[in-house]
């Protein structure tokens, strides 16, 4: 799966959770700062990123990812 790929079902799944349109997340988009994400919305991040990927994910090292550039290349890890 290439990076461009990852990147774009991880927006889908932000766009999911957090509901924003997908024209206001890019790769420096900060989940809490940038895009709203409280607490409870992070863990559902990870829990629906892996289902998306079908991975299981260190969810204390997914919980500390800030950036939807960063999921990305932390999934890219997962899924290579």
């Amino acid at each position: 799966m290439d990076k461009s790929d990852i990147e774009r079902r991880v927006k889908k799944v932000v766009c999911q959770v957090l509901r924003v349109e997908e024209g206001m997340i890019e790769p420096s988009s900060h989940f809490v700062f940038d895009l709203g994400a409280e607490s409870t919305q992070s863990v559902e991040l990870v829990a629906a990123f892996e289902g998306e990927f079908d991975i299981e994910m260190d969810e204390e090292a997914a919980l500390k990812v800030q950036t939807v550039g960063d999921a990305v290349a932390f999934i890219g890890k997962y899924v290579d």
